[in-house]
């Protein structure tokens, strides 16, 4: 997977961010928003964002979500309800803003298989067994366009970014 060590992240696209230090330089905790504000906001987006001088948008809350679903209503409501939210976020700010989904726990349950960059999100238990194919719900398995984002060079990934979804 290519890394990026650009800020883009910070203002276009989205991303799937599990680090605080990255987290912290694009949002003050008290301006993330809750998975629920962002799903009733997909109807009537605010002018104004929240963070990073009005070019990003925070979210909690996708991780626990996932997690009290089974594996396959998670990739059915990925599919159906987050997927059409990120889009239609796009589509609002016309790729001039960025969504980051705030994962804590991301680094150890977004998988990226070497060998053809495919993502995978690990399930928790009782489904702990279970893999949610997250990238090609998400981005259609167009591999070659999610990045990994690094603060540093040769520092670990903060996170995935991916700068259009279709």
């Amino acid at each position: 997977m290519r890394q990026l060590l650009d800020t883009v992240w910070q203002r276009r696209g989205t991303s799937w961010l599990w680090d605080e230090e990255a987290r912290n330089q694009i949002c003050a905790a008290s301006e993330v928003w809750s998975l629920r504000q962002f799903l009733r906001a997909a109807s009537n987006w605010p002018d104004d964002l929240p963070s990073n001088d009005s070019k990003t948008l925070v979210v909690a809350g996708l991780d626990g979500s996932l997690d009290l679903l089974t594996p396959d209503d998670a990739e059915n409501w990925l599919d159906d309800v987050i997927k059409p939210a990120i889009l239609k976020f796009q589509d609002e700010y016309q790729g001039e803003a960025a969504l980051v989904f705030w994962l804590p726990t991301g680094y150890s349950r977004l998988k990226v298989q070497v060998s053809t960059d495919a993502v995978s999100w690990l399930c928790a238990a009782p489904h702990g067994q279970n893999q949610i194919d997250f990238g090609r719900i998400l981005w259609g398995e167009a591999n070659a366009y999610p990045q990994e984002i690094l603060l540093h060079d040769g520092g670990k990934p903060a996170g995935l970014f991916h700068l259009r979804i279709t």
